[in-house]
C-alpha cells in the first residue's frame, strides 16, 4: 500500500494548483485523474493536427501585480506562462443587434469609465458610482488577493443585492445595463440570480487586463508538469477513488482506487464537481441537510462551440486582437435563461497556433447552451448519438457560421469548420454531470461546498467552491490549503514567493 501525505482528486486547474501548493510545502502528494491525461477543461485537443482549447480561452489579471500574475509568482510559474494581451482600446467588442451599434470596451478601470461616459454622457454619475462599488468590493474581498488571504472575510451589502437590482438602482438605461452585465457570459449566471458582489469579484481581473496565453491551456499543464518534477508529487491518470476505507473518528485512512490500488493518506482533497463529491461519500456519514444542500445547486450555462480554421488568409486575423460578442438584445437575463429558444449571444475569438511546423489561424465561437437544450439525447454517449442529434448540431453550426460571416465578411469561402461540441460533448469528455462550463451557479445566499466535508480529512475545492473560471478555481485551492498546512509557515511561503 502506497503512503502519501495527501491525495488530490481531479487534475483540473484547481487540482493541479492544490497538488503544487502542498508539494512546495514539503508534502508527499498523489494527484489522481479519471481521464487519460491531466488538465480537465484547460487541456487542449487536436483535430487534423490543429490544437484547440477546450474550456480556457482568455483571462484577466495577468498584468504586473494582477491577481493571476501573483498566483503564478507564488507557484514559481510566472516565467513559464506567456500572456498575449488583447487590444487595450477594444479588448471586448459588443454588438447589440437590437441597437445596430457596436461598443468597444477597453481594460483599465479609468479607460473603461472614460469610454462608457463617451457612449452614455448622461449616465456619468451612474458609471462613477458603479466603479466606486467595484473598488469597494475588491478592497474588501481578501479571498481574491493573495496579499490579504489571511484577513477575515466579511459579508458586504453588495452580497445581498442581485446584479439586476444593483444596476437598476444605478440607471434605467437598458443598453448601459446590458454592457455592465455582459461579462455574466464569463460565469454563466443570470444577472437576477447572481449577487452584485460576486459579479464584481468575477469581473475584477478582466477590468484590469485581458489576455490569451501562448499555447493556451496546454501552457498551464506543461508548467505544472515541470514544477511537479521538482517536488514529491506523483500523477496517476485513468484512476478514481471507489472507496473511502478505515474510517475512524470520521476520518478515512485508506483510499481504494478503481484498479484495486490502495493508498493511505492523511488528507484527500476533492477538486471535482459537488455532485461527484456527493456520489462518492459513504451514505452513513452524510446528513440529509448536506444532501439537500448539494442537490439544490443548479448548473451554470454551458456552450455550443464551433472550432474552425481560416484558410488562405494572410497576416493576423481580425478576431485576434479583440473578443467579439454579438448580443441580439440587451437583456442578459433572457440570453442566460435555459428556456430561451430565440437567438442568443455569440462570442468569437481567434488565435494563431503553431503545430507541425505550420501556422494556423483558428477561430473559436461559442453560444450559451444548457442541458435542457439536448434533453432528448441526454442518455446517449459521444460517438453513438442518433441522426437527429447530428442534424441539431449541423443546424447550430450553420447558424453560427452565418453570424460569424456577418461580422467578418472577408472570411467568406475561407472558413473551414474542423469540429463542434454540444454540452453533451463537454459532459462526456470532462466527466461533468451536465456539461456546464462554470460548475454550479453562483446564486445569492448560497453556501458553496468548500473546505472540510462530512469525513473530516476530506476537503472540497474547485471553481464550484469559490468562484468560476481559472482565477476562482486556483484561489479556492490557496484558501483550502490553509486548513492543511501550518498557518505561520504557509503565510511565510506566500509572502516569500510574492517577494514581499
Amino acid at each position: 500500500m502506497d503512503k502519501y501525505d495527501d491525495i488530490v482528486v481531479g487534475s483540473g486547474i484547481s487540482g493541479m494548483t492544490m497538488a503544487l501548493i502542498l508539494g512546495m510545502n514539503g508534502r508527499r502528494v498523489l494527484l489522481v485523474e479519471k481521464n487519460p491525461i491531466m488538465g480537465g477543461s484547460v487541456a487542449r485537443f487536436h483535430k487534423q493536427g490543429i490544437p484547440f482549447d477546450t474550456g480556457f480561452h482568455f483571462t484577466g489579471g495577468l498584468q504586473e501585480g494582477g491577481i493571476l500574475h501573483d498566483i503564478l509568482l507564488v507557484l514559481g510559474m510566472s516565467d513559464l506562462i506567456e500572456p498575449i494581451f488583447l487590444s487595450q482600446d477594444r479588448a471586448n467588442s459588443f454588438f447589440f443587434e437590437s441597437e445596430g451599434r457596436q461598443y468597444d470596451v477597453p481594460y483599465g478601470i479609468a479607460n473603461i469609465k472614460n469610454k462608457f461616459k463617451g457612449y452614455f454622457p448622461g449616465e456619468a454619475s451612474a458609471i462613477d458610482r458603479y466603479f466606486q462599488m467595484v473598488q469597494h468590493v475588491c478592497d474588501n474581498t481578501p479571498s481574491m488577493d493573495l496579499r490579504k488571504i489571511f484577513s477575515q472575510q466579511h459579508t458586504l451589502e453588495e452580497d445581498f443585492v442581485s446584479l439586476e437590482e444593483g444596476l437598476t438602482g444605478l440607471t434605467q438605461n437598458r443598453v448601459l445595463k446590458g454592457l455592465l452585465s455582459a461579462l455574466a457570459m464569463c460565469y454563466g449566471v443570470r444577472p437576477d440570480e447572481v449577487s452584485f458582489a460576486n459579479h464584481i469579484r468575477m469581473c475584477q481581473g478582466l477590468y484590469q487586463s485581458v489576455a490569451r496565453v501562448r499555447n493556451g491551456g496546454a501552457a498551464f499543464i506543461s508548467a505544472f508538469e515541470k514544477k511537479f518534477r521538482e517536488y514529491d508529487i506523483d500523477i496517476c491518470c485513468k484512476r478514481h477513488i471507489v472507496e473511502f476505507a478505515d474510517i475512524h473518528n470520521r476520518k478515512a485512512r485508506r483510499f481504494v482506487l478503481n484498479r484495486g490500488e490502495e493508498i493511505s493518506a492523511e488528507n484527500c482533497i476533492l477538486a471535482v464537481h459537488p455532485a461527484e463529491i456527493l456520489k462518492s461519500l459513504p451514505e452513513k456519514y452524510v446528513k440529509k441537510a448536506f444532501v439537500n444542500r448539494v442537490s439544490s445547486f443548479e448548473s451554470s450555462s454551458g456552450f455550443f462551440s464551433v472550432f474552425a480554421v481560416l484558410e488562405s488568409v494572410n497576416g493576423a486575423t481580425d478576431s485576434e486582437s479583440s473578443i467579439y460578442s454579438i448580443f441580439p438584445h440587451c437583456d442578459v437575463n433572457r440570453l442566460l435563461d435555459p428556456a430561451n429558444r430565440e437567438d442568443t449571444a455569440l462570442v468569437i475569438m481567434g488565435s494563431t497556433e503553431q503545430a507541425g511546423g505550420r501556422s494556423y489561424h483558428t477561430i473559436n465561437a461559442f453560444e450559451p447552451s444548457f442541458i435542457e437544450h439536448v434533453e432528448q439525447w441526454k442518455d446517449t454517449k459521444t460517438g453513438k448519438r442518433p441522426e437527429d442529434y447530428q442534424d441539431y448540431k449541423k443546424g447550430r453550426v450553420d447558424s453560427i457560421i452565418r453570424r460569424i460571416l456577418k461580422v467578418y465578411p472577408r472570411y467568406e469561402n475561407h472558413l473551414n469548420v474542423i469540429d463542434s461540441a454540444s454540452v453533451l460533448t463537454f459532459r462526456d469528455y470532462l466527466n461533468s454531470p451536465d456539461g456546464s462550463a462554470y460548475g454550479i451557479k453562483q446564486k445569492m445566499n448560497q453556501i458553496n461546498l468548500m473546505g472540510k466535508l462530512p469525513l473530516h480529512n476530506l476537503y472540497a475545492t474547485g471553481q464550484s467552491a469559490l468562484l468560476p473560471g481559472i482565477i476562482g478555481a486556483m484561489m479556492s485551492s490557496f484558501i483550502v490549503a490553509r486548513s492543511l498546512l501550518d498557518e505561520g509557515k504557509y503565510n511565510t511561503f506566500l509572502l516569500r514567493n510574492l517577494r514581499i
